[in-house]
């Protein structure tokens, strides 16, 4: 039998907001595989809703831009982040964080490392973060990066509040005739965040933790038995419908789909992407 440390105990904690003893009966009915006591803690519905609310976030600013292509438009954004937002809100490091976006797309960067090995005004990015974290008197870095590309790509920046600069970016991409309703699309995208485009988009592990996990919940709840199947797959069904753009409930009329936005056009939703101050993997360890 795996050993149940405390460093997994505290893991499984901080990623599920559920008690210690919850934590630890779990990890040891999972034999200490942490994504199975995490499934476990969600059937039996320990976990708590707002996991993350109490946990510090990092500040910062996500700057973007779209830019014509050789075969449509390129949407690009970048998350900087500092460590208040005493900082995040100045001129100075917005226009800090236009200027690093800036040479991403020079350098048509498709990923992180790629932004940071970029060309900058003295050496790379890297340095250049590096050397201007010194002025601001706090840590700053990239957090996150985004890029997608199609024949329309719509941008939505969203502030938090007036004085401060764009917390979250949506980004979408279409075809030509999809851009009627793109820049509804990146609203939802924005309030909604969903995870994926389509149903088919959604990975066979995470699809197969979800019945997993609606299977055992109805049967902890005293479904018959034989009408557990059906039940299930009800509840994958609202999982799709609350994590896939294309299911997702229109936010201004839920009467309708976002997928039935595009068939009102005839368009097709390409890609998209969606970044949020503090949420990069990195940001919940540090």
């Amino acid at each position: 039998m795996a050993a149940i440390t405390a460093a997994l105990i505290k893991q499984v904690r901080e990623e599920t907001g559920a008690g210690m003893m919850d934590v630890k009966k779990a990890l040891t009915e999972a034999d200490g595989d942490v994504a199975r006591a995490k499934e476990i803690i969600r059937a039996k519905g320990i976990q708590a809703a707002g996991k993350r609310e109490g946990r510090k976030a990092q500040e910062g600013t996500i700057a973007s831009t779209v830019v014509d292509g050789d075969n449509g438009q390129v949407g690009y954004a970048v998350e900087l982040n500092s460590e208040t937002d005493f900082v995040a809100k100045t001129p100075k490091f917005v226009d800090f964080a236009d200027t690093v976006l800036a040479d991403a797309v020079k350098a048509d960067a498709n990923g992180i490392d790629d932004v940071l090995a970029a060309p900058a005004e003295d050496g790379t990015v890297k340095e250049y973060i590096e050397q201007e974290a010194a002025l601001f008197g706090e840590h700053v870095k990239i957090g996150q990066f985004g890029k997608i590309s199609g024949p329309h790509v719509e941008v939505y920046a969203h502030k938090k509040s007036a004085e401060m600069p764009p917390s979250i970016v949506a980004m979408i991409a279409t075809d030509e005739a999809g851009a009627a309703v793109a820049h509804e699309a990146a609203l939802q995208i924005s309030a909604m965040g969903a995870q994926w485009l389509t149903r088919e988009d959604v990975p066979a592990d995470v699809v197969e933790s979800e019945r997993r996990v609606a299977t055992e919940k109805s049967l902890a709840e005293g479904k018959p038995e034989k009408i557990v199947p059906k039940i299930v797959e009800g509840r994958i069904n609202a999982f799709f419908k609350e994590h896939v753009l294309l299911e997702q409930a229109y936010v201004k009329d839920p009467s309708k789909t976002i997928g039935d936005l595009f068939k009102e056009v005839g368009g097709q939703a390409l890609a998209f992407a969606r970044l949020e101050v503090g949420k990069a993997p990195e940001a919940d360890v540090e």
